[in-house]
Parts: structure tokens; C-alpha cells; sequence
């Protein structure tokens, strides 16, 4: 009998060592698995939270694109608002809406932020009852204890939330397309006062943008008669008005004009014919019309006209060299426009592989018609060949500005290069000084002995005033 008491209770020892052992590999596997269900549940919980910071943000900035991840649930949102005091959850803990076998039906099936204004509940219906219902009543025991356990957090209230109104499809903003976009058109009549009671005044926005610039400016050279080096006293004069309107719309088309006009006269004292003659003489309109192709570049129609105003002759002789629409020279040229801005710089480099240059000589005394690359004995010329055209503008310092403008024309036969460079020390709003330096290549020239080289260059230094608008 004592042995069977012994064995049982060896059986005994045996079946409750094992008993534990498995209860404690239990309990360490329950212990594993609630760790990663609480760790898988804080983690949805903090991407949840981060979507919803995510959608809210959005409001902050419209341009924001939507996040990606989880999309905002209406039905919980008042668990990530700034905590609001609403009264569902204390009328579904506190009401007398219930029967024997029936839950509490304390909230209503609308959103509990429009409670206060019944005549409007039909406007915002739950799309499905059957889930919203039973997840607004958790979501109220929630906001219950968190009522409870933290009073001081309760920032808002319901009542502050009454004259929200319901945003109806006249107030849904619209994809704009664009055939939506119409013209922007300058007003007729320029708005200076604006009354808040009034309505909204809408003004169109103006894409043109007019500038100019004007210069009148003067050199001085005199010596004396007995000068050991010899010489002669001059005086020059020389003015500038440039005029330029340009359209933009910020989007694909671009539309510039520029009107230029320089004139100098300088005292020529060997001259015993002429007292005067000109030293600058040009009148210039250049057109350009360019449509976005991609970035920065530009499907460009580009159109020049040239002549001068005032005839030139040779020194102590009546044999004019050029004068008004002598020439007159009209070009035009279709390529691809490159242009860069910069705060203080602008860049536009046009390559036109077809360009057409009509030349035109009204005056037949001209000296050298060659010189305009028309042939002698004929009125005009008919020029077809390409076009590469530089323009820069670069503000160096505040006060100091250099204008560049490189032009290259060929036939293939022939080759015409111009380098104009103008560098504007600004001493002040209404004084500067201006260097101008004109480099130019042409070898349809006729060389001769007073004329051997295609190379010429022209430059000038004058001080003045100067404005600019």
C-alpha cells in the first residue's frame, strides 16, 4: 500500500512538472504573441495618426499633393481633431432611448457636429448606417473616458461648430482645363479705391511689360592751333531712345518689340564742305514672336528692319556713302529660341536655319553698293541663307550694366558679323557713361587700296544724362 502511495505520488510530481512546464511555454508564448499584437496595434494606430496629420496638413498649403498611405475614415474623425467637446457621447451614456434586448441608440445618424442645426440633418446622411452607427458609439465611450480622465484637454465645443454650413456643388472648386483660360486683358479703368462692403473685384492680370531707355550725351576735344602734336577741336553729340513692349503669359506664348534709335553729329573742321557729320545713325524695330516647344526653349518667328535717318558723305566731297532707306534692310528668320533669366542676367540665343534678308537702296548716287552686298547698277537684293543671333544683359554690378548683341548671317557664299557692345557706368539716376565698342566682319566687301581688310570696328566713349523707365 505504501508503494502504491509513493508511486502515485511520483506520478504525481511528474504530471505537474510537466503541467507547469507547458503552462509556462504557454504563458511565454502568449506573452510573445500579446507583445507583437500591442506592437502591431501602437504601430497602426501611429501610421493612422500620421495619415490623418497628412490629410490635415493639406489644408495648410492647397498645392500639397494627397499622401499616400492609409485614407482618413469620417467616421473617426473626431479622435484626431483638437480634442472637442460633443454632446452624442454624454447623451448615449445618459439617455433614456432604450428598450429590454435594444443597445443604446444615443447618437444620431448624422455627424454630431451639425446636432445643432436640425433643419439641415437630411444634408448629411451617413452613406452606410449599418457600420457607421455601431463605430460612433465606440468612438463616443472613447471621448467619454477622455472627458473623464482629462477635463483641461478639452479645448473646443460643439457650439463653437453651429454655423457650419453645407458646401454644395457651386462652392466645389473645379479642375481648371485649358479651354477654361480665357484672355487676360488690361482694364478699361485703372481701380484705386476698393470698398470692403463691396463685392469682389476681380482684376484681369496684365502679361504686357512696357520699358525705355533715353540718353543725350556729349564729348569735347579742343586744342590749340600751335599743338606740337597737331591736331584739331571737335565737339560731338550723341543721343539713344530705346522703346520695348513685351508680352508674356507665363505660360507659352512670348511677344517682343523694340524700338531703337541713335543719332550723333560731330564738328569736322578738315571737312570744308560739310561743318557736321554723323557718327551714329540708326533706326531699328525688331519683332520677335516665340511659342514654348519645351523649358526654355522657343518656336521663334523673328523680324528686322533697318535704315538711318540722315545722309553720310565722304570727307571734303558731295559722294554720298549711305543715307534714309539707303539702305533699308528687312529680315526675317524662323528657328528656335533659347532664352535663360536670371535676377541679373538675361540670355536669348536664336539659331534660324532659314532666314530671308531683302536689302533696298532708294538713292542711286550711292558710292559702294557692295558695301550693303547689293551689285552694282540694281536697287535691291534678295539674301537666303541662316541666322544665329545672340542678345545679352548683364547687371555686373548695381551700377554697372554691359548690353551685348552678336549677329551672324551667311548665304553660304558670304559671311556678315556683327558685335555690338554697349557698357553703361551709371553715376547716379540721371548721369552715366557709356562705352560703345562695335566689332564687324563683312566679306562681301570689295577690297582696295584704301580698303584691304573684311575686318572693321567702330567705338565710342560719352558722358551724359541718362533715364530709364
Amino acid at each position: 500500500m505504501k508503494r502504491r502511495i509513493l508511486w502515485a505520488c511520483v506520478m504525481l510530481s511528474f504530471v505537474w512538472t510537466a503541467s507547469a512546464q507547458k503552462a509556462r511555454k504557454n504563458m511565454r508564448e502568449f506573452e510573445k504573441h500579446s507583445g507583437q499584437v500591442m506592437q502591431a496595434f501602437s504601430d497602426s494606430l501611429k501610421n493612422l495618426r500620421s495619415s490623418y496629420d497628412a490629410h490635415i496638413g493639406m489644408w495648410e498649403d492647397l498645392s500639397t499633393p494627397a499622401p499616400a498611405g492609409i485614407l482618413p475614415n469620417h467616421d473617426l474623425y473626431k479622435l484626431f481633431v483638437p480634442p472637442t467637446y460633443y454632446f452624442s457621447p454624454v447623451q448615449q451614456a445618459f439617455g433614456l432611448n432604450w428598450a429590454p434586448g435594444k443597445p443604446c441608440q444615443g447618437m444620431n445618424l448624422t455627424d454630431s457636429v451639425y446636432r445643432a442645426k436640425p433643419d439641415t440633418l437630411a444634408s448629411f446622411a451617413c452613406p452606410s448606417v449599418e457600420r457607421s452607427a455601431p463605430v460612433d458609439r465606440y468612438v463616443n465611450r472613447i471621448l467619454l473616458n477622455y472627458y473623464l480622465a482629462h477635463p483641461d484637454r478639452v479645448v473646443g465645443n460643439e457650439l463653437y461648430l453651429q454655423d457650419v454650413k453645407v458646401v454644395d456643388e457651386t462652392q466645389m472648386m473645379q479642375s481648371i482645363t485649358q479651354e477654361d483660360v480665357k484672355d487676360h486683358l488690361q482694364p478699361d479703368v485703372v481701380v484705386e479705391n476698393v470698398n470692403a462692403d463691396a463685392e469682389l473685384v476681380v482684376v484681369k492680370p496684365n502679361f504686357w511689360k512696357y520699358t525705355g531707355e533715353g540718353k543725350i550725351q556729349f564729348t569735347q576735344h579742343s586744342v590749340s592751333d600751335n599743338w606740337y602734336k597737331g591736331g584739331e577741336s571737335t565737339n560731338a553729340l550723341y543721343s539713344e531712345l530705346i522703346l520695348a513692349a513685351k508680352y508674356d503669359d507665363q505660360h507659352r506664348i512670348q511677344f517682343e518689340n523694340e524700338l531703337e534709335m541713335k543719332l550723333g553729329f560731330i564738328t569736322a573742321p578738315s571737312d570744308t564742305i560739310h561743318e557736321y557729320k554723323t557718327n551714329s545713325d540708326l533706326l531699328r524695330f525688331n519683332s520677335k514672336l516665340g511659342v514654348k516647344a519645351f523649358k526654355n526653349w522657343y518656336y521663334t518667328l523673328n523680324a528686322e528692319l533697318k535704315t538711318q535717318f540722315f545722309p553720310n558723305y565722304k570727307t571734303n566731297s558731295n559722294d554720298m556713302v549711305s543715307g534714309f532707306m539707303s539702305p533699308f534692310q528687312l529680315k526675317v528668320s524662323l528657328g528656335m529660341d533659347y532664352k535663360l533669366t536670371k535676377k541679373n542676367f538675361e540670355l536669348s540665343i536664336l539659331g534660324a536655319p532659314l532666314t530671308y534678308k531683302y536689302v533696298y537702296l532708294k538713292d542711286k548716287d550711292i558710292v559702294n553698293p557692295s558695301a550693303f552686298e547689293v551689285e552694282a547698277g540694281k536697287s535691291c537684293a534678295n539674301l537666303f541663307g541662316s541666322e544665329f543671333k545672340l542678345n545679352m544683359t548683364w547687371k555686373i554690378a548695381s551700377n554697372i550694366e554691359w548690353k551685348s548683341k552678336l549677329e551672324y548671317f551667311t548665304t553660304y557664299e558670304k559671311v556678315n558679323i556683327s558685335w555690338e557692345n554697349t557698357f553703361d557706368f551709371r553715376l547716379n539716376r540721371y548721369l552715366s557713361t557709356s562705352l560703345f565698342i562695335h566689332p564687324r566682319f563683312d566679306d562681301g566687301v570689295k577690297l582696295s587700296e584704301d580698303n584691304d581688310t573684311y575686318f572693321q570696328f567702330k567705338e565710342m566713349f560719352t558722358f551724359g544724362l541718362s533715364y530709364s523707365w
